[in-house]
């Protein structure tokens, strides 16, 4: 399965220079000479021609685009690469639908996502009550079983209201 990289942000200059919004954690990936495929039909695949960093932010150029217009046609362009397989790591997709629980086993809810956050993701748990965001933390979230299909949440008093907590024989209804 491909995940998103990044995603291509405004044109900069007019040598076909690019912002992107990174979403991946190996830089290795948006290397000089990296190809990646795209979610654009009109450019399926680009090639990193050249890569910095500017002000905290990375600037490329694609072998396939040399000018501004042609940089600024790719801009919103999603840059896929294929899955690795880490320890203690997880992509957004495979969280999705996971059951959320307390270390003693009371339900929660259910995740339905992971937003990125500043300084830190946040865990997205739809409850009866609402979606509740929950820092995506090893203190709070301290285990994550995707074969066993739960993410264990040990939540301080308040992030989640008491009718937030699911009856066993209410969730399986």
């Amino acid at each position: 399965m491909r995940v998103r990289a990044a995603i291509v942000g405004p044109a900069r200059g007019l040598r076909g220079e690019v912002v992107l919004d990174v979403r991946t954690d190996d830089p290795d990936r948006l290397a000089p000479g990296s190809r990646l495929r795209t979610d654009s039909s009109a450019t399926p695949e680009v090639t990193i021609a050249s890569a910095r960093q500017h002000n905290a932010r990375l600037l490329v150029t694609f072998e396939e685009a040399s000018t501004r217009e042609e940089a600024e046609a790719l801009r919103g362009a999603e840059l896929l690469v294929d899955e690795v397989e880490e320890a203690d790591a997880w992509y957004p997709h495979q969280l999705v639908g996971l059951s959320a629980q307390t270390p003693d086993g009371d339900a929660l809810g259910t995740v339905i996502g992971l937003r990125n956050g500043t300084a830190q993701d946040l865990l997205l748990v739809r409850t009866p009550g609402g979606t509740v965001m929950v820092p995506f933390v090893e203190q709070l979230v301290p285990e994550v079983d995707v074969e066993g299909g739960i993410v264990v949440v040990d939540a301080p008093a308040g992030l989640f209201n008491d009718d937030d907590l699911v009856a066993e024989d209410e969730e399986t209804r």
